[in-house]
C-alpha cells in the first residue's frame, strides 16, 4: 500500500459528525478499492461489497427494503449490526446496481452511525441514470493518479520530502530533485505501475502493464457504445489522443478523422465520464470567477502522464535523456503540470481554465488563470528557461494585481517585469515539479 494523500480526507471523514455517504470518483486503476480496503482496517467491523460479483449483487436486488438489506449484508458476512462497534460498508463497482445510489440518501437518514462509500469504475455512467440526486445527503471525492509526493512516499524518499516542505526550497538543492521528478514523468501515477516499479527497477516489465491497463479502459469505455460506429469512434480517440496532448482541439475531424463533430463530441464526453481524458476550455476573464468559454475551442489533459508516454513510444527516449525539456517539446511537461495540480483537488466539480485573447486578428494564451483567493493568477509553462512572455504582458495589463508564475526548468526566482504598456509586475519562477505545492509558495511569493 503506497501512502495515499486521500487517507487524510478519509480519516477525517471517519471522524465528523457531519458525515454523508461518501462516493469515491476516479478512474479505473487509480487505487480506489486499495485505499478503501486499507481504510477498512481502522474499523470496528470492514464489510466489502463488489456488485460485479453476482453473489454480492444479489445482495442489493431489494435495497428499496432498506432495513432488510442491511440485515442481509451483516449476515453475508457473519457480522452483528452494533452501534457501539465503528462499522464501514464498502460498495464497489455500484454501476452494476445505480438504485444503490439513490438508497445511500436514506442510509443518511435512518443508518447515520453506518459508515458508507460507493466507487466503481465507471461510476459516471450510473450517476447519470439516477432519477433523483438525493442533494445535501451525500459527499464526494475524487482520487487520481499518484502524485509526485506520493511516488516520493512510495519510494520512500524522506529526504526529498523533507526538503521538499521548505518553502522556497534552497537552489543548491534542486539537482537530486530535478532526476527524481524525471523518473516519475517517465513511469507516471497509476499505483500497480509505480508499485511494480519501485519493487524491480525494470522499465520492461512495466510497458506490459501499460498495455493492459490500456486495453481494459478500451473493453470498458465501448460497453457504452450503442452502435459500432460509437465504438470505432471511442477507439479512435483512444489511440489518438495522447498526440493533441495541450494542443487545441476541433472536434471535427479530430485526430485526421472523418468523422463529426457531434459524434466526437458524444465519444470524448463518455471518456470524460470514464475519467481517461478532460476537455479544458478557455475563459477570457482576468479576474475571479473565470468563466469557461465553451464556445472556444479547449485543450485536451489525459490521465496520467506515463500512459501518454505508452502509447506515444516516449519511455526508451525519456531513459536516454537527462533534461525533460529535451522530450518532445515541451509537451510532456504541461501534461505532467496540469495532472499535478489536479492531485491536489479531491472535489470533483473543480476545473481548470486557460486563458485566451482574441482581438482585432490577434490572439494570446496563458496556459492556465488559476484562482487562488482574491486572485485570478496567470500561470505560464515554459518546457525550458528561454522562452517569450508576450501573452503573459497582454494578461497582467489586464488584470487587478502584479502577480504572475511560471513554471520552467530552472531555479526559484522572483523577477520584476513591466509590460509594454509600462505596469510593472512580479514572476514568480518555479521548478516544475513544485505545481503540486503552489498554494505553498504562492502564500510566500505574495507576502514579500
Amino acid at each position: 500500500m503506497i501512502n495515499r494523500n486521500l487517507y487524510t480526507f478519509l480519516e477525517e471523514w471517519k471522524k465528523s459528525n457531519s458525515r454523508l455517504p461518501l462516493i469515491l470518483r476516479g478512474a479505473r486503476q487509480v487505487g480506489k478499492t486499495t485505499l478503501v480496503n486499507y481504510f477498512g482496517e481502522s474499523f470496528d467491523q470492514y464489510l466489502y461489497f463488489n456488485l460485479e460479483k453476482l453473489a454480492d449483487k444479489e445482495l442489493f436486488e431489494n435495497i428499496e427494503n432498506l432495513e432488510s438489506t442491511i440485515q442481509l449484508l451483516f449476515l453475508s458476512r457473519n457480522k452483528t449490526s452494533d452501534k457501539k462497534k465503528t462499522t464501514l460498508i464498502f460498495i464497489d463497482e455500484v454501476q452494476e446496481n445505480p438504485k444503490v445510489l439513490s438508497a445511500l440518501r436514506y442510509f443518511y437518514e435512518d443508518y447515520p452511525h453506518l459508515h458508507v462509500i460507493v466507487s466503481g469504475s465507471l461510476l459516471e455512467f450510473a450517476l447519470e441514470k439516477m432519477e433523483r440526486v438525493p442533494v445535501g445527503r451525500i459527499e464526494y471525492a475524487e482520487l487520481h493518479p499518484l502524485s509526485f509526493e506520493e511516488f516520493l512516499k512510495g519510494e520512500k524518499s524522506d529526504a526529498i520530502l523533507n526538503i521538499l516542505k521548505e518553502v522556497p526550497i534552497k537552489n543548491e538543492l534542486l539537482g537530486p530533485i530535478f532526476q527524481k521528478f524525471h523518473t516519475y514523468a517517465m513511469i507516471g501515477g497509476m499505483p500497480k505501475i509505480v508499485f511494480t516499479f519501485i519493487n524491480e527497477q525494470n522499465l520492461s516489465r512495466v510497458i506490459n502493464l501499460y498495455a493492459s491497463i490500456i486495453t481494459a479502459y478500451k473493453s470498458d469505455i465501448e460497453k457504452y457504445a450503442q452502435n459500432n460506429t460509437q465504438r470505432e469512434i471511442l477507439r479512435h480517440i483512444m489511440d489518438t489522443a495522447p498526440f493533441e496532448i495541450d494542443n487545441r482541439i476541433k472536434l471535427a475531424n479530430f485526430g485526421g478523422s472523418n468523422f463529426k463533430s457531434r459524434e466526437v463530441k458524444e465519444a470524448i464526453s463518455a471518456l470524460e465520464k470514464a475519467k481517461i481524458l478532460e476537455l479544458i476550455y478557455p475563459t477570457t476573464n482576468t479576474s475571479i470567477p473565470a468563466y469557461p468559454d465553451f464556445k472556444k475551442s479547449p485543450r485536451l489533459s489525459f490521465l496520467d502522464v506515463g500512459l501518454v508516454n505508452f502509447q506515444l513510444g516516449l519511455h526508451k527516449e525519456l531513459l536516454n535523456i537527462k533534461d525533460l525539456n529535451d522530450s518532445s517539446r515541451g509537451k510532456l511537461i504541461h501534461q505532467i503540470v496540469m495532472q499535478e495540480l489536479k492531485s491536489t483537488s479531491y472535489l470533483p466539480t473543480q476545473k481548470l481554465n486557460f486563458w485566451v485573447r482574441d482581438e482585432q486578428g490577434t490572439s494570446s494564451e496563458i496556459d492556465i488563470a488559476y484562482p487562488f483567493k482574491n486572485y485570478l493568477i496567470p500561470i505560464e509553462i515554459k518546457s525550458g528557461a528561454s522562452g517569450t512572455l508576450r501573452s503573459l504582458h497582454e494578461f497582467m495589463d489586464r488584470c487587478n494585481h502584479p502577480f504572475a508564475v511560471r513554471f520552467y526548468g530552472g531555479k526559484i526566482s522572483i523577477d520584476t517585469l513591466k509590460t509594454n504598456k509600462g505596469k510593472e509586475y512580479k514572476l514568480l519562477n518555479l521548478p516544475y515539479f513544485l505545481a503540486a505545492w503552489l498554494d505553498n509558495y504562492l502564500e510566500w511569493f505574495i507576502a514579500q
